[in-house]
Order: C-alpha cells, then sequence, then structure tokens
C-alpha cells in the first residue's frame, strides 16, 4: 500500500520497510494548456548535502550532464525534454548502501530549463508528483503530490531524503525559487556557472 504525504510531512523509508535499500525517486508532471511559444523542458536533480547544508562541488550535484554520483550511489536515467506520457517523467536511483558517510542529506528538485528565456513558470505547470519505488520489488513505497500552488516560480525543490543514525527518511519539501538552476544551486552553496 502506498502512503499518500502531504507538504511538510515525514516518514521513515528504511525503518519501516526493512531490507529498502536502493530506490527508484519516480518525478512526474504534465503541462497545462499554456503555449509560451516553444516546448517545456522540466529537468530533475539531485543536490547531495554535507553536514554543513552545503553541497562540496560538481561531485555533489546530479542532474542528466552528471549523471552517476560515488560510483552509482546516485543516479540519473536520462533527460526527458518534452514530459509527454504518462508515469514518471525522469527518474533518480539511489542506493543507500553506497552513500558515503559525508552525505546527510539528498534533496531532489525539478527546474525548468530556459524559464526566463521561454517565459515559463511552474503555474504553467500541473499534477507534478515524486514517489519512491522499492527497487528491487517495484513497490510503490510513497508518493507526494504537489498541488497547484506554484505560480511564478521556476524551480522546485520536491523532497528531501536525509540520514538519521543508519536510517533514511524522507520529507516532502515542496518549496519553490525564482531564478531557475542558478537560484537552487546558490541554496545549496553552489556555483551555477
Amino acid at each position: 500500500m502506498t502512503i499518500s504525504l502531504s507538504k511538510g510531512q515525514r516518514i521513515d523509508l528504511t525503518k519501516t520497510n526493512p531490507g529498502l535499500t536502493k530506490v527508484v525517486v519516480g518525478l512526474g508532471w504534465d503541462i497545462n494548456k499554456y503555449n509560451s511559444g516553444a516546448d517545456y523542458d522540466l529537468d530533475a536533480s539531485a543536490f547531495l548535502i554535507q553536514a554543513d547544508g552545503r553541497v562540496q562541488g560538481i561531485e555533489g550535484f546530479l542532474y542528466y550532464n552528471n549523471a552517476k554520483l560515488y560510483n552509482g550511489a546516485v543516479e540519473h536515467t536520462g533527460d526527458n525534454r518534452t514530459g509527454a506520457g504518462d508515469g514518471d517523467d525522469e527518474q533518480i536511483i539511489i542506493d543507500f548502501t553506497k552513500i558515503p558517510e559525508h552525505i546527510q542529506r539528498i534533496g531532489i528538485a525539478v527546474t525548468i530549463h530556459e524559464a526566463e528565456l521561454r517565459k515559463q513558470n511552474f503555474g504553467h505547470v500541473s499534477n507534478a508528483f515524486v514517489r519512491v519505488v522499492d527497487a528491487a520489488t517495484d513497490r510503490e513505497v510513497l508518493r507526494y503530490d504537489l498541488g497547484e500552488e506554484f505560480s511564478l516560480e521556476t524551480a522546485v525543490v520536491i523532497c528531501e531524503l536525509y540520514r538519521q543514525g543508519s536510517e533514511w527518511k524522507f520529507q516532502a519539501i515542496g518549496s519553490g525559487f525564482n531564478g531557475g538552476l542558478a537560484a537552487l544551486c546558490k541554496n545549496y552553496g553552489l556555483d551555477a556557472k
């Protein structure tokens, strides 16, 4: 049975799912009937955060052009440039057994590629969700539907997975940013250039 979460809720991932060591984080969305004159290209990314709340550098930032971190501890499965179809639009695979000890949190985000240039924002996006699936059994463990609360934002931190002792937990975040990927990177102590 899938657990549905609301913004701000937290849940034990590994403690309540014994044997859970590898997950698929699936992200999906639809584009409303808006037409900005250009295709919408949303991109999933992950920020591997240390205890000081910062990402160490490019080795802690996962996206379609930096698709595998720490020998496959975190892996991006590919860039979907249209978001067409049902189900997950992009996926990130996380193997908890390979995450280095200095990584305390993993922030999962979605940005709109060239949002400012294309005059696009998350007000044009609907049915956005994240789901966590047990990679070994293909069982959906949890789901968080974002709702329609965004308007001008061009980047959203969807959720965070975080370490507590030897266990991993999940928090539904749903926090929007203006300024796209650059603003998101700055939030985690990275320079997007």
